[in-house]
């Protein structure tokens, strides 16, 4: 999905003018555009919301297995970077041992977790709280942030997605390069009907027997 660079605007990082005449699709309006900006977070909230009371037994199973399996934090936060540069707290399930320093030992419960991505489900929090959205381009370190070069102001004027294009189109398959541009396609791309279809193939991928297989040494 890498494809090109259709090349984003930093100003308006939601349109992609060129790309719009090349395709022959109409140009939102900018009334239009707004409204479709705000049903995106109104969705957000709605799905976030109705994910987390519908999975809220199955999570605490999930924390209180965590906690028994090993000492240490349910949670890992890790500083990324938000709407507007803001950093933020980016949560996950703990997968390793509290204690694992450079060699990391991801307990068993842990690689499961991991596995079938479900580590990333308390990240619906953060969907909650503004920091992020259901879909977008991946959560980035500061660190990160000058790969994106004349993109930089473009990826920050949107919310991180807990899936996206970059999950749909390889997720850790992909060259660094290449992730950034499924970033750049995606933010030049975007509409509701895009992320509609990026969850459905996010969810299908989740409940397939593969995701949820224990891993196997190759």
């Amino acid at each position: 999905m890498a494809g090109k660079n259709h090349g984003i605007n930093p100003t308006e990082p939601w349109r992609d003018v060129a790309g719009a005449r090349q395709e022959r699709r109409p140009l939102n309006s900018s009334q239009s555009h707004a409204i479709s900006r705000i049903l995106k977070r109104l969705l957000d909230i709605i799905i976030a919301a109705s994910f987390l009371l519908l999975l809220s037994p199955f999570l605490l199973s999930v924390a209180v297995i965590i906690a028994l399996g090993s000492w240490g934090p349910i949670f890992n936060s890790q500083r990324r970077i938000g709407y507007n540069g803001k950093e933020f707290g980016c949560l996950q399930f703990r997968t390793t041992r509290a204690d694992a320093t450079a060699n990391v030992h991801v307990t068993v419960v842990g690689d499961i977790v991991r596995r079938s991505s479900l580590d990333e489900l308390p990240q619906l929090i953060n969907v909650l709280l503004g920091q992020m959205s259901l879909v977008g381009p991946r959560a980035i370190s500061k660190e990160e942030l000058p790969r994106y070069g004349e993109h930089a102001s473009a990826y920050m004027a949107v919310r991180p997605g807990l899936t996206g294009y970059w999950r749909t189109a390889g997720r850790a398959d992909l060259r660094y390069q290449n992730r950034v541009s499924v970033d750049v396609e995606y933010l030049s791309k975007w509409t509701l009907a895009l992320d509609f279809a990026i969850m459905a193939k996010t969810l299908s991928a989740l409940l397939s027997r593969h995701a949820l297989l224990p891993g196997q040494d190759s």
